[in-house]
This record gives structure tokens, C-alpha cells and sequence, in this order.
């Protein structure tokens, strides 16, 4: 047995929505860290897309689109398929995030943040199946990775109703995918991230050592926790972990003790 035998991605062709920043960006570097032979990344936006592109390397290939609609999934499914007749990792990488009052939570921040985090995934899986049916086989199964989000898992402080909400649906979705997609050699896990610094994060990545402090392991996470944990998942290393959400947020959900006890002899 060998690093390479465990972890080594070459060969192997991969999509990761959002991929041109953020945590999207984090894992494109860790596939090519570990050798593979090309990734496919989306974004809205086409200047910053290529911009990425270019900086990563020739390995990537940038395909501009909106997965929140339909009609984008249709278009981008259509631009991978007649570039590659199969597809070895895809991971649902893009998504948004809404916060307002109780009182004032709009339904464009709930449509939107449900839209892109829990709709997007799923159908893009559905209609990208064929080529990871291609690609997949007992000895090399076919991976989807949906990156959901520690919120998912447990409250956080914001009002940011439908993103909670979305990111513990994908969680529950990955399982149920995990269950279908398992018979045709495709393996469905999740990583929920905590603090990365982001667009979408930007305490995490303004204020980096004020969000520090609420972590156990006192610091953000950074690429190497991200693109290791989807190199992982990716690999010959993660093909006994299915239908699992990995947590990578340095102790935050599991290991996160409360700042304030209670009386063991309370109410005996």
C-alpha cells in the first residue's frame, strides 16, 4: 500500500460547481495536488471564472453558467457532455446564503437559498448521471460530494433561516441519494464545513482571529483541511464511506464545550 494507492486522483475527471473561489476553490486545488487529470469549474460570474482558471493551471477548465436555474443545469450538462462521455467526481460545491429578522425573512431569501442549496444539487446529479454511470464501476466508483455546512447540524447565532434550513436538507438528501446511487457504483457522501474564510464567510475571513476564539482548535480552516478532506472522499481512500457527512470545522459541532456548567447536584 501506497500514498498514491490511497489518495491519487489521476485519471480521473471531476466538476465542482462554484469552483473559481472559497471553498470551491479549496478543493479544485486539493484534486490537483492529487494528480488529476481534469476539473471542470462553474461560476456565474466570468471574469473571476477564467481569472481562476488561469491561475490553477491548464488541468482546469472554466464553463460559465447559473446552476440555480433549470435552464443553466440543461446548458451546463450539455457543455460537459460534449467535452467528456463520462465524469468521475462531481461535487455540488455552489450556494448562497439569506439573513433577515424573523419578522422581515423575505420568500426571494427562502426561494433562492432552497433553490441553489438543496434543488441544484440534486438534479444536477440526476442529469449528469449517465456520465458518472460511465465512469463508475466496483473497482473505481463514481463520487458525488455535496458540501453542506455545520449550520445544518446545529443553530447558529444569525437569522439566516433558509440556509440552516437548506444545508440540514442536503444533509438528509445526500443520505437518501447515498441509497439509490449506491447500486450503480456512484458514491454519494458530504462534508460540512465550519469556518473557511469566504465570500459567503465573512466574519471567518475579516475577522479571523475573533472567529479563532469560538473554535476549539482556535483558528479557521484553511485549503489543506478542505482539499485533504475532499481528496478523501475522492479517492480509493473514501470508498467505504457512503452516505456519510464529514464535519470539518476544527471541534466545532462535536467538540465544542459549553462556556458556562451546570451545577452537577442541581436538582437532585
Amino acid at each position: 500500500m501506497t500514498l498514491e494507492d490511497l489518495f491519487s486522483l489521476k485519471g480521473r475527471v471531476a466538476l465542482v460547481t462554484g469552483g473559481s473561489r472559497g471553498i470551491g476553490r479549496m478543493i479544485v486545488e486539493g484534486f490537483l495536488a492529487a494528480g488529476i487529470e481534469r476539473v471542470y469549474i462553474t461560476a456565474r460570474k466570468g471574469g473571476e471564472l477564467h481569472e481562476a482558471a488561469e491561475e490553477l493551471g491548464e488541468k482546469v477548465v472554466p464553463i460559465q453558467g447559473d446552476v440555480s436555474t433549470m435552464e443553466g443545469i440543461d446548458e451546463l450538462v450539455a457543455a460537459i457532455s460534449a467535452k467528456e462521455s463520462k465524469l468521475d467526481i462531481l461535487v455540488n460545491n455552489a450556494g448562497t446564503a439569506w439573513g433577515a429578522d424573523f419578522e422581515d425573512f423575505p420568500e426571494t431569501g427562502w426561494d433562492k437559498v432552497m433553490d441553489l442549496n438543496v434543488k441544484s444539487p440534486f438534479f444536477l446529479t440526476q442529469k449528469l448521471h449517465g456520465l458518472l454511470k460511465a465512469a463508475s464501476s466496483a473497482e473505481r466508483p463514481g463520487k458525488v460530494i455535496n458540501i453542506a455546512s455545520v449550520d445544518g447540524l446545529r443553530i447558529n447565532p444569525w437569522e439566516t433561516y433558509s440556509y440552516q434550513a437548506s444545508k440540514a436538507a442536503l444533509i438528509h438528501l445526500t443520505r437518501r441519494m447515498a441509497a439509490r446511487l449506491v447500486k450503480d457504483q456512484i458514491y454519494v457522501t458530504a462534508i460540512a464545513p465550519g469556518a473557511f474564510p469566504s465570500n459567503m464567510n465573512k466574519v471567518a475571513r475579516d475577522m479571523e482571529e475573533e472567529s479563532a476564539k469560538g473554535i476549539p482548535n482556535k483558528r479557521v480552516g484553511d485549503k489543506y483541511d478542505m482539499g485533504g478532506s475532499a481528496v478523501y472522499l475522492a479517492s480509493r481512500a473514501g470508498d467505504y464511506t457512503i452516505g456519510e457527512t464529514l464535519t470539518v470545522d476544527g471541534g466545532i459541532v462535536n467538540a465544542h464545550l459549553p462556556t458556562h456548567f451546570a451545577d452537577p447536584a442541581a436538582g437532585r
